[in-house]
């Protein structure tokens, strides 16, 4: 195995999963989030203006750990970094894409599906995997089933969380954090009702720490 990957390091254990279209959405946004508790961002490359926003982020609100999602190819790992992100993510993983982000020294949280993925990444160095699409794959019960055999890694289930289940997620001991994009409904976005975001990311970081002093 290959020596470990660095690791994000961002403390709250809900990520937003965030498709921006305009850049200038991208700075309120992570001033609401981090006023709710959220200090990480995941800004998708899934559109246009994602390394602009993330570069406008990374700028203007260094305290927020904003993160490149949907990472997929080895060419986009310079390009996330100039931007600024502190991190990157990706709903899949390849030999390419893993040794680029290794060679870069990029903390990246690899997508896998099955166990063997999830011991290909292993090999490579990744103790921390995004279980994606999360819902799709068997949920919580497949996260339970993954934990016996491979009881070293933690994954960051995506894909079907929602507020009403996340704890069900959190409460397994192989879950590191949780990431979904109900966190910045589109509509608040383009409305850019801030206030919403933060309450929403409010409730993510109660129902977080009620879950840790239930335990």
């Amino acid at each position: 195995m290959n020596s470990p990957a660095p690791l994000p390091l961002f403390q709250s254990r809900v990520v937003p999963v965030i498709v921006v279209t305009d850049p200038a959405q991208a700075v309120p946004m992570a001033e609401a989030l981090l006023a709710g508790g959220v200090d990480v961002m995941e800004i998708t490359l899934r559109s246009a203006a994602g390394l602009a926003a993330i570069e406008a982020v990374a700028r203007a609100v260094p305290e927020m750990q904003v993160g490149a999602g949907t990472v997929t190819r080895a060419s986009e790992v310079a390009q996330v970094l100039a931007a600024g992100a502190r991190f990157g993510l990706s709903p899949g993983s390849t030999p390419e894409l893993l040794a680029a982000v290794l060679a870069a020294g990029l903390p990246f949280v690899p997508g896998v599906a099955s166990p063997s993925e999830a011991m290909a990444a292993r090999d490579a160095g990744f103790t921390l995997m995004k279980c994606f699409p999360a819902a799709q794959l068997g949920g919580v019960e497949v996260l339970k089933a993954w934990g016996g055999p491979l009881p070293d890694l933690r994954f960051c289930p995506t894909g079907g969380v929602s507020l009403a289940n996340m704890g069900s997620f959190l409460a397994l001991p192989n879950v590191a954090m949780v990431g979904g994009s109900w966190l910045t409904p589109a509509a608040a976005v383009k409305a850019g009702d801030w206030a919403q975001i933060t309450r929403l990311a409010r409730e993510a970081t109660d129902a977080v720490a009620a879950l840790q002093a239930s335990r």
